[in-house]
């Protein structure tokens, strides 16, 4: 026999007069036997049980720990009233999180909604990265109460859809589902049964839908003509969404692959600190769908969506993809991959990789030309750091002082931009390190110095901070060993870092390992090869050749990357000294010449200055240097 119950969890009438109240029941409903009256009790009822959190919230306390408890006591005030007005009781509080109990579910999901919205609103004009988003889970089940606490199943599964909810979100349990369905105004994505922590059996899982932002639902529901829905702004960076890739095969087990090369995708796209990504669930909901590109950037809140292809043929695969800019409709990217079977997993991450190099070269630019076309008095200190990257990428004297000048620009208009602060470290290295561009070496060295020291104290773990504050670092401050640590957290965080793996790469040759230098260039080429900044890893190969006696190697990748950078003094320096060892010495003699019409001071004596490596390899071009009349 079961134990009927009615919606407030007490026995159904016609159970409770054929029981007495001191009988102790199964969940089965066998009665087990007499029981003494205990005034301390557990009791049990069904009610409807919310969880709630911040999303990030320790990154946010990482950033600004006094600030963000201040947030959140403020956004509190908000959300507690909206709580007793919608008649829930706050049963207990976990730091950024809250534990909350409704009588109706109706009353919680509808409170949920409002929260998300007063929240959403409350971060108008907040930097994307510095925003308080509320993750928010809704379960109807039986709790046990335990004084003023509640305890149970009911409240882990609230817990657990707490956990999966999109940071703005709401996901509701089914049980909840069936009794809101239709009495509240908003629509529900169903995102199937899901595996939950420590819950025996799979919950199927409801998400408030909002076209990825639950914000905006009280405004669009409000609103008689939802149709007309405004567009989510977009980000303070640039903003990407992965479609699930069509299977063009017609064999279902290939559903599997390309979702998992989609998840590839997204997960090393987050990686990348300068890109802001849509999480896989919202992208998702577009699977099996014929979608509008415009209508979906619309809908996410994202300018670039990539979407693509998979297509078997036998024990071949081929992988195609697109990136298209959503505001114009240009297609900035296409390219496809081919290869076989017997890995699959290897070749997800091959392509995934290759992928995101491509992207996230295209995204830079496809940025730089967007606020290239700004007026100067509407800059903000992103659109700063992109028209010095910009200016940078010119690799001449004017660029680098005009890359200089805006991100001082950037810093004034952000002082904790730890981009702009690492950029600026860069380019102040460059005009101390580049020859003959600096009027005063030593204080732009210093301020090189400073600068990457500052945006490495704000606590950064963006993998290119890192790596360009490192590259400041070695070159100006004449560091190896920390900048090396550097380099190679920078590629632990981002595994598709090109600059990582470049400037790793030379201070593996500083550090006598020119072998792994070489593998560490090669990396980097194969990641990114169109990329304007992957030119430097054929100075590392050059750099790395010519030290293990490769000379014509050394040779040929010193010319190559010349041709690219005519500029750059280090690399006339390489290819004079490859030519000294190959007996091609009066070419060398002419590259000599050309080197000290553009920079008198060059003197045997400070190549160890130039080139901190090991006290042999240094030996090596001084011995070069001597060959064709440098003075010492």
């Amino acid at each position: 026999m079961l134990l009927r119950v009615d919606a407030t969890g007490h026995p159904a009438p016609e159970w409770s007069h054929r029981c007495p109240s001191n009988l102790t029941v199964s969940r089965k409903g066998r009665v087990l036997g007499m029981e003494q009256e205990q005034p301390s009790r557990i009791g049990r009822r069904l009610a409807a049980i919310v969880a709630a959190d911040v999303a990030g919230y320790s990154r946010l306390m990482g950033l600004d720990e006094v600030g963000t408890a201040r947030t959140l006591r403020e956004h509190r005030k908000v959300t507690d009233a909206l709580v007793a007005k919608h008649g829930g009781r706050l049963v207990k509080t976990t730091g950024d999180g809250v534990l909350l109990e409704f009588t109706s579910v109706v009353d919680a999901v509808e409170c949920a909604v409002a929260v998300q919205a007063v929240i959403d609103q409350r971060n108008e004009g907040i930097p994307a990265d510095r925003r308080m988003l509320f993750r928010i889970g809704i379960n109807l089940g039986d709790i046990l109460i335990e004084g003023d606490d509640i305890l149970g199943d009911g409240v882990n599964i609230a817990a657990r859809l707490e956990g999966i909810a999109e940071p703005s979100g709401i996901c509701i349990s089914a049980t909840a589902y069936d009794h809101v369905r239709g009495k509240v105004e908003v629509e529900f994505a169903d995102l199937g049964e899901q595996r939950l922590k420590n819950i025996e059996r799979p919950v199927r899982v409801y998400a408030v839908k909002s076209s990825g932002h639950v914000g905006t639902v009280a405004a669009q529901t409000a609103s008689s003509h939802p149709e007309v829905q405004k567009p989510l702004p977009l980000p303070d960076k640039p903003s990407i969404a992965v479609l699930p890739f069509q299977n063009m095969s017609g064999d279902p087990e290939q559903e599997y692959f390309a979702d998992g090369m989609v998840e590839e995708i997204i997960t090393a796209l987050s990686r990348k600190k300068g890109l802001f990504v849509i999480a896989r669930n919202s992208s998702f909901t577009f699977k099996g769908k014929t979608v509008d590109i415009k209508q979906v950037a619309r809908d996410l809140g994202v300018r670039y969506v990539l979407e693509g292809s998979v297509r078997k043929s036998g024990n071949r695969i081929r992988i195609t993809g697109q990136l298209i800019d959503a505001a114009s409709g240009a297609h900035l990217w296409a390219d496809r991959y081919d290869g076989a079977l017997e890995d699959v997993f290897d070749l997800q991450d091959q392509v995934a990789a290759s992928v995101v190099g491509a992207i996230f070269t295209n995204v830079t630019q496809a940025e730089i030309e967007r606020v290239s076309r700004k007026p100067p008095n509407s800059l903000h200190a992103y659109d700063c750091r992109l028209r010095a990257l910009a200016a940078h990428r010119q690799h001449t004297r004017e660029g680098n002082d005009q890359a200089i000048a805006l991100g001082e620009q950037a810093i004034k208009l952000d002082p904790l931009f730890e981009l702009a602060l690492s950029g600026l470290a860069l380019d102040l290295n460059n005009r101390a390190t580049w020859g003959g561009w600096s009027n005063d070496p030593a204080a732009d060295a210093s301020r090189a110095v400073d600068c990457a020291r500052s945006a490495l104290a704000l606590g950064t773990n963006d993998p290119l901070v890192l790596t360009l504050s490192a590259t400041a670092l070695m070159f100006s401050g004449g560091e190896v060993e920390y900048p090396h640590s550097l380099f190679e957290e920078a590629i632990r965080l981002d595994p598709n870092c090109v600059v990582a793996w470049i400037w790793g790469g030379w201070t593996k040759i500083l550090l006598g390992d020119h072998h792994t230098a070489i593998k560490y260039a090669e990396r980097a080429l194969r990641l990114s090869p169109l990329d304007p900044v992957v030119s430097f890893a054929e100075l590392v190969l050059a750099q790395a050749h010519f030290l293990l006696g490769n000379y014509e190697e050394g040779l040929r990748f010193a010319v190559s990357f010349g041709r690219r950078v005519p500029t750059h003094l280090g690399v006339r320096r390489i290819e004079m000294a490859c030519n000294v060892f190959l007996g091609n010495i009066e070419t060398a003699k002419g590259l000599w010449r050309e080197l000290v019409a553009r920079n008198p001071s060059e003197r045997v004596s400070a190549a160890p200055k130039r080139f901190r490596g090991r006290p042999q390899d240094v030996a090596k071009y001084q011995e070069a240097y001597r060959l064709v009349g440098m003075p010492e």
